[in-house]
């Protein structure tokens, strides 16, 4: 038996609702995106209704993955934008990437920085437990040295604040 959706698809496209339940989003998201801008190949049909292309959903989750990035709405209108423009704007895009990789390289070190730490602690309370306290584990050499490493250094202070 053939997927309906697709039957769907390669006649008239995507509803709305098919689209919610494929994506995840909500109705009032997809409304809220092609007000915005962000969904400008969005077709209607002769009722006035939605009809959403198998390159909308692609859109739609690449515009996920940008909003996830930490881009704002008016930045992804622009990326779209300049996609309409054609090759003409390719290194705009190209850097947009680029800068958005960077931050999120900074911002996967940073909460790796704080993943080291969260990991301390379960390794400090284990070892407490097992030791049978706190001050037992503070006094093991392997606590020190860890506690040495993650806590003492002004680096990771400064990457907060320069981030």
């Amino acid at each position: 038996m053939a997927n309906p959706i697709q039957n769907t698809e390669k006649s008239k496209g995507f509803s709305i609702g098919e689209v919610v339940k494929q994506t995840g989003l909500s109705a009032h998201t997809l409304r809220y995106y092609e007000k915005e801008g962000l969904l400008p190949f969005v077709t209607k049909n002769s009722s006035g209704l939605r009809v959403y292309s198998t390159t909308d959903l692609q859109w739609l989750s690449m515009i996920e993955c940008l909003k996830d990035s930490g881009l704002q709405i008016k930045e992804i209108r622009q990326y779209i934008e300049w996609f309409r423009q054609g090759d003409s704007t390719l290194k705009q895009r190209l850097e947009l990437f680029q800068n958005r990789r960077k931050a999120l390289e900074a911002e996967m070190a940073r909460l790796q920085v704080v993943m080291n730490k969260i990991s301390f602690k379960e390794t400090l309370y284990t070892t407490a437990i097992k030791l049978g306290s706190l001050d037992a584990a503070d006094s093991d050499k392997t606590i020190q040295r860890l506690k040495k490493k993650l806590f003492d250094s002004p680096d990771d202070f400064d990457k907060r604040v320069a981030g």
